[in-house]
């Protein structure tokens, strides 16, 4: 039986969870301990069966107020894909006017999930 560690992300408290398995497509709930509330064994499964992580970064932008846009993933995406989005972004040139939310990039790498902006830019 494998055994992995977790720190859960799913509230403030940050258990430290156990979960052990044979087959990450069988996770049984009473194989997973340490958490406080059912969140953690969810965060708890999700995180050994598929990882994800929201990505964070910024983009160039052609303005006179900024030079690099702060941008953000529309959803979590796997943790595998985010150098290779990193690298996507980096070829990312945007001109304002840019909404707060606005899609700057959509689809990244065909995961389904969009690139948006977290600022506004007027000029």
């Amino acid at each position: 039986m494998k055994v992995k560690q977790v720190i859960c992300l799913g509230c403030p408290i940050a258990c430290n969870i156990e979960v052990k398995f044979n087959d990450v497509d069988d996770i049984k709930d009473e194989n997973i301990s340490n958490h406080r509330c059912k969140r953690g064994i969810e965060y708890a499964k999700s995180e050994v069966k598929n990882p994800t992580r929201m990505l964070t970064t910024t983009v160039k932008i052609q303005s006179e107020i900024l030079e690099l846009l702060p941008v953000q993933t529309s959803k979590p995406i796997d943790k595998g894909k985010l150098l290779e989005c990193m690298d996507e972004l980096a070829k990312v040139r945007v001109a304002p006017p840019i909404d707060y939310n606005q899609v700057v990039l959509e689809n990244i790498l065909d995961t389904g999930v969009d690139i948006v902006s977290t600022t506004e830019v007027k000029r």
